[in-house]
C-alpha cells in the first residue's frame, strides 16, 4: 500500500538563530505598542495610535490629540518611535521567513514569487517608516495634508504585507514532487 504525504507545514530544518531572535524581539515590541495603545484609546480616538493613523483629516487628528491631553500625546510620540524599530524587526522577521519557506523550493516559480514577496515586504517597510515619519511631524500640528498622506500610506503597507503572507502561503504550498507518481 503507497500512502502519500503531502509537504510538513513548517519546513524540516530548524529555524536559525537571526530568525529566532528577530521573530523573539519583533513579538516583544508588538506586545510592547499594544499596552502603550491602550491608554490612547478615548471616544475621539476608538482604536488608539491607529486610528490616528487613518485620521485622513486635521480636523479628526486635533480631536483626537485633544482627547489624550499633554500625557496621551507623549505617550503617542513614544508609541511611533517605537514603530520605527518594529518596523525593522518586522520586515527582518518576513524576510528571514522567506529566505526560510524557499530553502527547500528550488523551482524557478519558486524563486519568483520569493523575489516579489521580498519586494512587498520591503515596500511595506518603507511605507511603515514613512508613515511613522509623518506622524511624527502631525503631533505637534496636525494638516491635512499629513494627515491624508499617513493614512495612504498606512493603506499601502498594510496591502503590502497583506500581499507578502499571501505569497509565502503560496511559496509553502507548493510541491517538489506530486502526491502521486505518475505511471
Amino acid at each position: 500500500m503507497v500512502t502519500a504525504q503531502g509537504p510538513s507545514l513548517i519546513p524540516a530544518r530548524p529555524m536559525r538563530l537571526p530568525m529566532k531572535l528577530s521573530m523573539v524581539l519583533a513579538l516583544a515590541l508588538f506586545f510592547t505598542l499594544i499596552a502603550i495603545n491602550q491608554p490612547l484609546k478615548t471616544p475621539a480616538a476608538p482604536q488608539g495610535i491607529f486610528s490616528f493613523q487613518l485620521a485622513a483629516t486635521a480636523e479628526n487628528s486635533r480631536a483626537m490629540l485633544i482627547s489624550w491631553g499633554q500625557s496621551g500625546q507623549s505617550l503617542a510620540r513614544f508609541s511611533l518611535w517605537l514603530g520605527l524599530l518594529f518596523t525593522v524587526a518586522w520586515v527582518a522577521s518576513l524576510l528571514q521567513l522567506t529566505r526560510h519557506f524557499t530553502r527547500d523550493r528550488p523551482g524557478i516559480r519558486e524563486r519568483k514569487i520569493a523575489r516579489w514577496v521580498r519586494a512587498l515586504f520591503v515596500l511595506a517597510a518603507l511605507c511603515d517608516l514613512a508613515e511613522n515619519s509623518v506622524l511624527i511631524n502631525n503631533l505637534p500640528t496636525p494638516t491635512d495634508t499629513l494627515s491624508s498622506t499617513a493614512a495612504i500610506l498606512v493603506l499601502a503597507k498594510l496591502t503590502g504585507v497583506i500581499l507578502g503572507t499571501a505569497g509565502l502561503v503560496i511559496i509553502r504550498a507548493s510541491r517538489r514532487r506530486p502526491l502521486v507518481p505518475s505511471g
